[in-house]
């Protein structure tokens, strides 16, 4: 018997752990599974001591988060359990962060968490505790064909977070589940209410967890006051122009903030390791070639020869390219090319078929490259 699942146990008999943020989404699934009859444990991730809140919106993994993803369980009558992981995500998701940004790039810390504490470390807990799989929130579409899952970006695609999970391990994507990959977000607001769910109006997570109102620079000068020196503020030929008091404070693409007058308006075009930062016109951010490191291959080789769509932010649309492999590492040409790329930000490898947009996996932008930089 074939479980919803795609488990050959019936619902009763097969053990599930579900990732409870606290938030509608992992709520709502929560609450599909136990309504299936399976049975559920909800887990909750406690990841920063700091909790805080915001007038302008919310975070995931703060108190308010853990009370409700509590009060949910207890509504469900389903398990539940809070896992004390502060210390692996200073370590491995808040250090990275600060490191990343001290060099100049411009990190992704949700990758790094679902790489680590959640899929990484999650996973091995629940298969200690012998769940049959980890069932999350994430809007995702995953198809399974002889045993072996393909990650697909969801139908929802305003709400679609394929670009999050693609260092997803084959091994972790044969054993997660996402049942609201085929669903609208509006759908999930709906089922919540029909559950009689406390967090059916609950507004969507916005900042991340530990970057209070996306004020990057204020968690690095709490963590790593050292990081503010000031630098040289050069132009396309090389020339010094300005200083500026510390990278941290600069994002490739950033207009505002560089406080030099010019002709026509001036962006981040290059943040050197340095602590020079290289200015100039919007044309000038346009890339062309980029650089891979630490792939997370999905795909087979045979995929690749394919017309390849990538995307290089979240929130960007798919662009077409040719990608190189070679070992851990990738060459990128981007057909079009796309303003304000910068290392430290993900590339995902995409793949239409008659399933949707098939994700190939994906690496970390260590380089890019940019034909108007004499320097």
């Amino acid at each position: 018997m074939i479980n919803s699942l795609g488990i050959n146990k019936p619902a009763k008999k097969t053990k599930v752990v579900v990732a409870m943020s606290g938030g509608v989404d992992s709520s709502v699934v929560a609450g599909l599974m136990k309504d299936q009859g399976y049975d559920v444990t909800g887990i909750t991730l406690k990841l920063y001591d700091d909790a805080k809140s915001s007038k302008e919106g919310r975070q995931c993994c703060a108190g308010q988060d853990i009370l409700d993803a509590k009060r949910v369980s207890e509504q469900l009558n389903i398990h539940h359990k809070i896992l004390y992981y502060q210390q692996k995500f200073k370590k491995e998701v808040i250090d990275n962060f600060i490191d990343s940004y001290s060099t100049g790039e411009t990190p992704i810390p949700c990758v790094q968490c679902n790489q680590t504490v959640k899929f990484r470390d999650l996973f091995k807990y629940s298969k200690e505790i012998k769940a049959d799989a980890l069932v999350t929130g994430h809007y995702i579409k995953s198809i399974q064909v002889n045993g072996k899952s393909s990650m697909y970006r969801a139908k929802d695609l305003t709400r679609d977070q394929s670009y999050f999970l693609f260092s997803t391990s084959q091994e972790q994507l044969d054993y997660l589940r996402f049942p609201l990959g085929n669903i609208e977000k509006v759908e999930t607001r709906d089922i919540a209410k029909k559950l009689n769910l406390n967090v059916a109006e609950k507004p969507d997570s916005q900042d991340i967890c530990f970057v209070p109102n996306g004020d990057y620079s204020s968690v690095i000068k709490k963590f790593r006051p050292e990081s503010f020196n000031p630098g040289n503020i050069i132009d396309l030929n090389g020339n010094v122009v300005g200083k500026h008091d510390g990278i941290i404070n600069y994002t490739i693409g950033q207009r505002r903030g560089i406080k030099i007058a010019d002709k026509q308006p001036l962006y981040v075009i290059k943040i050197n390791r340095d602590n020079s930062i290289v200015v100039g016109p919007k044309k000038a951010l346009k890339i062309n070639k980029i650089i891979l490191r630490e792939l997370n291959i999905l795909g087979s080789p045979d995929e690749f020869k394919n017309k390849i769509k990538i995307k290089v932010r979240s929130t960007g649309k798919l662009l077409n390219a040719q990608v190189k492999l070679n070992l851990n590492k990738a060459e990128v040409n981007i057909f079009e090319g796309e303003n304000g790329i910068s290392p430290g930000q993900a590339c995902v490898f995409y793949l239409k078929d008659d399933a949707g947009d098939k994700v190939l996996g994906g690496g970390w932008i260590d380089k890019t490259f940019n034909e108007n930089l004499s320097t």
